[in-house]
């Protein structure tokens, strides 16, 4: 209990608290946001369709450290491309120092690896839509986006709540790999989420009663999330 009553009285454990939240929301919302919106492009598109959708689902069989490091080297400050691009437009790019551009870093990072999986179910879900909704609401003289709003994303509703569950799962674990390859938690506790603090505390300053007493929070955390999830998201959810 001792471990407990450190960890809630730690200033920085709080701040882990808050950068995870930020983090795993973020993480979510632009994974599956992208990829609803290549499902609904790809599931319309005729020529090349086999194509495009081999070519996004590629970086879901990227390991986490590897997107990671990937990212790493497009926005390093000294070599990389894109940060390279960003200081000739005249923006100060250094995620080493700045916390606000490496949270920024680290979501991209994350969030580009599970695009590709929220894209594999949001186009199945899409696909399993019977066609004949869609043709009576064009014949009714629904626009495109009139269509999507009122007929398929209903329809895509337990998809997406499917995939909310595993999103914040996926942004609360896998992504200790983003966070270890690119910033280690840093600059000034950044980007030290729950599950990296677990890793810190427990692995490098040996602390290990505190280490899990802090598995136990995340779990608990994530646990109560998933519940508060299907007790009133799935409310909402049209099957």
């Amino acid at each position: 209990l001792d471990n407990f009553k450190y960890i809630f009285s730690d200033r920085i454990y709080y701040n882990s608290i808050y950068v995870t939240a930020i983090f795993s929301f973020s993480v979510a919302a632009i994974s599956m946001s992208v990829a609803l919106m290549l499902a609904v492009m790809a599931d319309r598109a005729i020529r090349g369709a086999t194509t495009y959708k081999t070519l996004i689902i590629w970086p879901y069989a990227v390991a986490p450290v590897v997107s990671a490091v990937l990212w790493y080297f497009l926005f390093n400050p000294t070599v990389g491309m894109i940060a390279f691009f960003l200081k000739s437009i005249g923006v100060d790019w250094n995620y080493a120092l700045n916390g606000t551009q490496a949270m920024v870093l680290v979501i991209i990072s994350a969030a580009w690896r599970e695009i590709s999986y929220n894209f594999l179910f949001f186009l199945a879900g899409l696909q399993a839509i019977p066609k004949s909704f869609i043709e009576a609401a064009a014949i009714d003289g629904a626009s495109p986006a009139k269509r999507f709003w009122t007929i398929s994303f209903p329809l895509l509703s337990p998809t997406a709540f499917f995939l909310i569950v595993m999103n914040i799962v996926y942004a609360f674990f896998d992504t200790f790999g983003v966070i270890h390859a690119i910033t280690e938690g840093g600059p000034n506790e950044a980007t030290n989420i729950m599950v990296y603090k677990v890793y810190h505390d427990g692995f490098l300053g040996l602390d290990l009663g505190g280490s899990a007493a802090q598995s136990v929070i995340l779990m608990v955390v994530v646990i109560s999330l998933t519940v508060i999830q299907f007790r009133y998201i799935e409310k909402k959810v049209h099957y």
